[in-house]
């Protein structure tokens, strides 16, 4: 019969059950730089073909869009830019008359502007007193907004329109075109014309000329954040949140 000591003696002398250790540091770096390069990537396919964030600056899209709204912008729609190179993506649809669309504009290199497109290819436009006319037709635009009754500016840059002057228009070496009234213009093929929504003030087609197809490059989506710009709060981003237009759709 064993004492107790034997036993005790007998049960140190058993050998000791392997050792477990954990995962290495250098598995652990290796997981999380995996994980960053896999977000990383998903991040720039996304934001190349997909869709991409645009802030509206300033106020010319007024009563649709309102400056400090954050949009995002369906890339796909007209064709998304391949990374690293000059060629795009074949899109699924062509700009149409009454969308909001996302562009380069022709004389700002490296900005993007919002506008809507009010012409396509082939369209005949004219504005009389704030009216805008398409193919002849006054056409209702509850979207627009105008706040200005009583002046009607000219802007030399509009002397571009006389090169596209219709009917009895064409040629007319006493044209004025302003603000409110102008025309009427024949859009050319693969150009647009494009407007903002508040008509007395935004820099637009009917200063810098018609669109190119290919400087349209998304259409927005719908408005993700939004706040009351503040110059005198720096912390306004934060603390005068637009909470009833998070989620709107454009229209």
């Amino acid at each position: 019969m064993e004492t107790p000591e034997s036993t005790f003696e007998g049960r140190a002398d058993a050998p000791a059950a392997p050792r477990r250790e954990g995962p290495s540091l250098t598995y652990w770096v290796w997981e999380w730089t995996k994980s960053l390069l896999i977000a990383v990537l998903l991040f720039l396919v996304i934001r190349s073909f997909l869709v991409e964030a645009f802030k509206i600056p300033t106020g010319s899209m007024e009563g649709t869009l309102l400056a400090g709204d954050f949009l995002l912008v369906n890339k796909l729609a007209y064709g998304a830019d391949i990374p690293f190179s000059e060629n795009r993506l074949p899109g699924y649809a062509q700009p149409v008359r009454g969308e909001v669309v996302v562009f380069l504009p022709p004389h700002e290199e490296g900005k993007s502007y919002v506008k809507r497109v009010v012409g396509i290819p082939g369209d005949t436009l004219e504005m009389r007193d704030k009216i805008l006319y398409l193919n002849g037709q006054p056409q209702e635009e509850p979207y627009a907004r105008r706040i200005d009754p009583i002046t009607d500016p000219g802007d030399q840059r509009m002397q571009w329109q006389r090169r596209y002057l219709a009917g009895a228009a064409a040629g007319m070496d006493r044209y004025r075109p302003t603000r409110d009234n102008w025309g009427p213009l024949v859009v050319p093929e693969e150009r647009y014309f494009a407007l903002g929504d508040n008509r007395d003030n935004s820099e637009d087609s009917r200063h810098w000329g018609f669109l190119e197809g290919e400087a349209i490059r998304g259409r927005p989506l719908f408005v993700y954040y939004s706040f009351e710009r503040n110059l005198h709060n720096p912390f306004s981003w934060l603390t005068s949140v637009r909470w009833s237009r998070i989620g709107d759709a454009i229209r």
